[in-house]
């Protein structure tokens, strides 16, 4: 039976866990405390959380979460990016520091309860910002609108063309 202070460390991280869209596990030793500082700076207008976690509450965590997989990384120092964000984002800002630094090292990632690969968590750092996806698809909906504007204006157009040069021709005549 874990100890008081255990049993609110292991609510809260549970707490945390199930309210995630996604979460990245991580190896943070050998960063200073200002490292981590600004890794966490760098976090925080994400939506996203920086938690220095153990092993043991991690596993409990996410049993009682029904995350399934976990237990093959959570070995030596564990860091937990928690996010109720924007999961792109925070997958960016957490490889962009992993590149930079060269010592926080990505083990694996929760994804909406499933656990992903590393390569995962970097692949969708990859993908467009959510403004960028929103304007795209903005612009695909409305792509086919404006070719049919286009279209439907079209003989209307032409005959408005036809009948300024049949005006234009009968000054020349006259």
């Amino acid at each position: 039976m874990p100890t008081p202070q255990k049993a609110i460390a292991i609510d809260l991280l549970t707490e945390s866990l199930n309210g995630a869209n996604l979460a990245v596990l991580t190896d943070y030793r050998g960063l200073t405390v200002t490292d981590l500082q600004n890794f966490r700076t760098a976090l925080r207008p994400h939506g996203a959380e920086f938690h220095v976690a153990k092993n043991t509450f991690t596993r409990i965590a996410a049993e009682r979460v029904g995350i399934d997989g976990l237990e093959a990384f959570l070995e030596g120092p564990l860091g937990l990016v928690i996010s109720s964000g924007d999961i792109v984002a925070t997958s960016k800002a957490v490889a962009d520091f992993a590149r930079t630094s060269r010592i926080l090292t990505i083990k694996a990632g929760v994804l909406d309860k499933r656990v992903i690969k590393a390569a995962d968590v970097e692949a969708l750092a990859t993908l467009p910002s959510r403004e960028v996806l929103q304007a795209k698809l903005l612009g695909l909906m409305l792509s086919p609108l404006s070719r049919t504007v286009g279209v439907l204006s079209g003989p209307s157009r032409s005959l408005a063309y036809v009948l300024k040069a049949r005006a234009d021709q009968l000054p020349e005549a006259a």
